[in-house]
């Protein structure tokens, strides 16, 4: 009887054990769902500096109009202010890139100008660095413009004293040919295209070559008197990587006729002391310049490349 009874209890617990078995094995995979770790999906500390609007180019000329350009996100709006005050708006292009041109004149005084871009999603994000620009109140020469970095060293972006540059852009020269067309030459980066305007009407194009020269020539005639120079510098893909914004005079025909060995073309960064200091040895002689040309400089402190001036001889009594 007992070995009976031991023989059932063996049994029981053999099918208990089967039937756990049956249930382990049997039931039903609960899934657990996957966690996306796409880095787009939260947004790093990288992504919130890109976003961020930038300034690039600064370029304000004598009579206060701007060229300004940037970063930004892609797709974006970008507001350039003044305080409380909307002076400009942009797109942010698909490479992130921005440009515009302020036709309306600066105020003369001391402004800082900051960018706000606004996302496809409605969010608002101020740019860190702020453009201080300078202009003085007789608009009689270059704004001074610099780029200010919370807790760090600003950048003069335009520097009235310098002679006109932008980065690699530089504009050395204006001449004229026999038939009075204009000549411009200087460096930019090499392979670069560059553009040059007259009052904001394309005048000729060409490629900096392998040494970072390019000479553009007037393809149609500049009318005389004196017109707003812009030089754009171009990268393959378009984009406008730097800008030169100034006054340029264009001599009438007479002028560049009878212009020989006894003339001087004004070139870019010169004064008046800087001719005369190179022609005669001392800056002094300016005022020999000036009388010389007087129906052409209306004050000495503002001449235009472009300019054609007589260069007198003087003797050696002269002061």
């Amino acid at each position: 009887m007992s070995t009976l009874r031991g023989f059932i209890i063996a049994a029981l617990i053999t099918g208990m054990a089967a039937i756990a078995i049956f249930f382990l094995f049997s039931r039903p995979k609960i899934e657990t769902p996957e966690v996306s770790t796409t880095p787009g999906d939260t947004p790093t500390q990288e992504q919130a500096v890109r976003s961020a609007p930038a300034f690039d180019i600064v370029r304000v000329d004598l009579g206060g109009t701007a060229i300004i350009a940037g970063t930004g996100e892609p797709g974006s709006a970008i507001t350039i202010m003044v305080g409380d005050q909307v002076i400009a708006k942009a797109e942010v292009g698909a490479d992130g890139s921005w440009s515009i041109i302020i036709s309306d004149p600066l105020p003369v005084g001391d402004i800082e100008l900051h960018l706000v871009t606004t996302t496809k999603d409605g969010q608002s994000i101020r740019s860190r660095n702020v453009v201080l620009v300078s202009i003085p109140p007789n608009r009689d020469r270059l704004p001074l413009v610099v780029l200010g970095s919370p807790g760090g060293a600003s950048l003069v972006m335009q520097d009235p004293d310098r002679q006109p540059s932008s980065g690699s852009l530089v504009l050395e020269t204006v001449d004229y040919d026999r038939q009075g067309g204009v000549i411009f030459a200087g460096v930019a980066k090499p392979g670069m295209a560059v553009r040059v305007f007259s009052d904001d009407i394309l005048a000729g194009e060409a490629r900096a070559d392998e040494n970072g020269r390019w000479v553009v020539i007037s393809r149609d005639p500049i009318s005389v008197g004196v017109h707003k120079l812009q030089i754009d510098q171009v990268e393959a893909n378009g984009r406008v990587s730097a800008v030169l914004v100034l006054p340029f005079e264009r001599a009438d025909l007479k002028t560049i006729a009878t212009a020989g060995a006894g003339s001087v073309i004004v070139q870019p960064g010169n004064s008046l002391w800087r001719i005369a200091r190179k022609l005669y040895g001392s800056g002094w002689q300016y005022t020999v310049i000036y009388s010389a040309n007087a129906d052409q400089i209306q004050d000495p402190d503002k001449i235009y490349p472009g300019q054609v001036f007589a260069i007198p001889k003087i003797s050696q009594e002269d002061p």
